[in-house]
């Protein structure tokens, strides 16, 4: 399983996949591409549609702004940091925490604005859409590629582990969750993983990350009819691949990622709202 949903690998792809893979890169300023433009690469012209339409409000800025906006809407719990002596009784070496923050921060940067631009295209596609003005744009951040571990297969970790990251992403989510590339993605450190469980399985009971979850849906509908990309119709198949995307695993994913931030050793600092 390298995939939950059919997908283009980076390593497969060729052509103009991989050009728009590596500018994706670029822009965001992060070493992964996110499993929605991959899964959007395997309908054709969808990806180039897409991101076509995108690029322009990542590169100048707009989109940044609007996620921006969006996590300073978020209502997260504060919670005490992970305390050295924990990871260390987890297993977690000292080394790992520079891999783990660069995969937390990555996924966080992007999710927020991946929830914001794919939810303008769900609206901007809907008859009698008026688009608004533009967010004031954010300075773009021209910070080199931080390189990322490889993302590793379901079927590469120890059957534990998998399980964990079944039981992780099954937080926040209805039946039949798509997989989400982050857990996966800290599947190398089993330690944190179960430490990630116990942060957030605590939240989820008490409703509160059902609350993030709408509650960064809701904003990023009102962020997105704020953007106005000049759209053709989009291609077969595209709109409900942005509906399962948005309403399950980014979704769900901005308000975790961003509470693990926060957690997370080192990072409540960096995680400082807009």
């Amino acid at each position: 399983m390298s995939d939950p949903v059919p997908a283009i690998r980076e390593a497969d792809a060729t052509g103009a996949v991989a050009a728009i893979f590596a500018d994706i890169r670029a822009v965001f300023g992060v070493g992964v591409v996110n499993l929605i433009w991959r899964h959007l690469a395997v309908f054709p012209g969808g990806l180039e549609w897409a991101w076509g339409n995108l690029r322009p409000l990542y590169a100048q800025g707009h989109m940044p702004a609007a996620a921006a906006r969006l996590r300073a809407r978020l209502a997260l719990p504060r919670l005490p940091e992970i305390p050295p002596e924990a990871l260390q009784a987890a297993g977690v070496p000292a080394e790992a925490l520079g891999p783990i923050h660069a995969i937390l921060a990555a996924y966080d940067r992007t999710n927020p604005m991946a929830l914001v631009a794919l939810t303008l295209l769900q609206e901007a596609a809907k008859p009698g859409f008026t688009p608004g003005p533009l967010p004031k744009p954010v300075a773009h951040d021209t910070a080199e590629v931080v390189p990322l571990p490889p993302l590793p297969d379901l079927s590469a970790l120890a059957p534990s582990t998998a399980a964990l990251v079944l039981r992780l992403n099954a937080i926040g989510a209805g039946e039949a969750p798509i997989l989400a590339s982050m857990y996966r993605h800290l599947g190398y450190w089993p330690g944190y993983l179960a430490l990630a469980w116990a942060v957030l399985a605590p939240l989820d009971a008490r409703g509160i990350i059902a609350a993030g979850q709408a509650a960064a849906r809701e904003e990023a509908a009102s962020l997105g009819s704020l953007l106005p990309p000049q759209m053709s119709p989009p291609p077969p198949g595209v709109l409900p691949a942005l509906e399962a995307f948005t309403s399950d695993a980014i979704g769900r994913m901005v308000p975790l990622c961003a509470i693990l931030r926060r957690v997370s050793p080192g990072l409540q600092t960096a995680y400082a709202s807009p």
